[in-house]
């Protein structure tokens, strides 16, 4: 174990997505640490079964990010303060499908389930919040706040991943500007962990695709652990609030976590602010009143 993850030890860390991949790579070497780590999952039986793994001080809670009903069931239900959230569970939409609420999965499970929940928590947030995007962001130059849905767009399941991660570097610009106006104590971050040898290609239609996907992942990708270090990286080394951390290797496929550039479209703080306000809209959620802008 890297000592470094001593630090955390005692700290309570809200882990989305924990049961499988980054989520539970994450969550695993958090739960070794000494850390208390709240598994905030969609299978909560899974979440157990994952619990009883890691051993440790872990607590299992529902949490689906694609139903804002779910989102604010979790938040309520969710007891004491929090110093780390992590903003992990992720979906690359493989068809054009909706979420509970309407929105096209992509956009509202990376980035307006994670938006929600990041309000709604934030006034018992202490320490940080760590979102984790991609580099796939710099596949798109431009987000719509009124097209978040892809409706006046032709739908491609990259171009569907790549907003929705442009909306997530563009949302954690702008909350980190804010926390920063505030003069909060929490910090927030965003990561990308290269290209990570996980089930996300494991769909039933996606047989053959996935087991040549995970092929050339087993040899040219981090595994999950690895993937897992970037985020890690965030909790505990002194880097800047509003840091992007990346992997160091060729084509930033894989390596180990060091400080990244983000696209240009990514640093637009005028379209943060657009999608801020249009978020807030959409999920019913805002900039909590407790904490002054």
């Amino acid at each position: 174990m890297d000592e470094t993850l001593r630090t955390l030890a005692g700290r309570r860390v809200v882990v989305t997505g924990a049961t499988n991949g980054l989520g539970m790579a994450t969550a695993r070497a958090l739960a070794q640490a000494g850390a208390r780590v709240v598994l905030a999952v969609r299978d909560v039986e899974l979440g157990a079964q994952r619990a009883r793994e890691f051993g440790g001080d872990c607590e299992v809670a529902h949490l689906d990010l694609a139903d804002l009903a779910s989102v604010r069931a979790f938040a309520d239900t969710l007891e004491g303060p929090v110093d780390h959230l992590i903003n992990n569970a992720g979906v690359f939409p493989h068809q054009r499908r909706r979420t509970a609420d309407g929105f096209e999965l992509g956009i509202g499970t990376n980035f307006l389930g994670p938006f929600a929940l990041t309000n709604l928590l934030l006034p018992r947030i202490e320490r940080q919040i760590v979102s984790v995007a991609s580099d796939a962001h710099r596949g798109t130059k431009q987000i719509d706040p009124e097209d978040l849905d892809l409706s006046r767009t032709r739908w491609t399941p990259p171009r569907a991943y790549a907003r929705s991660k442009l909306a997530v570097m563009l949302w954690g610009l702008e909350l980190d500007r804010r926390l920063r106006a505030a003069g909060s104590p929490v910090s927030a971050m965003l990561t990308t962990p290269g290209w990570v040898a996980s089930n996300i290609s494991n769909k039933p239609h996606l047989g053959i695709a996935h087991r040549v996907v995970q092929g050339a992942a087993s040899r040219l990708a981090n595994d999950v652990d690895a993937g897992a270090q970037t985020t890690l990286y965030c909790l505990t080394q002194p880097i800047a609030p509003g840091s992007y951390v990346g992997v160091d290797g060729i084509w930033a496929l894989r390596g180990q976590p060091v400080l990244f550039g983000r696209s240009t479209a990514a640093c637009d703080f005028d379209a943060a602010a657009r999608l801020w306000a249009k978020a807030e809209d959409l999920t019913g959620t805002a900039w909590p009143s407790a904490i002054s802008a």
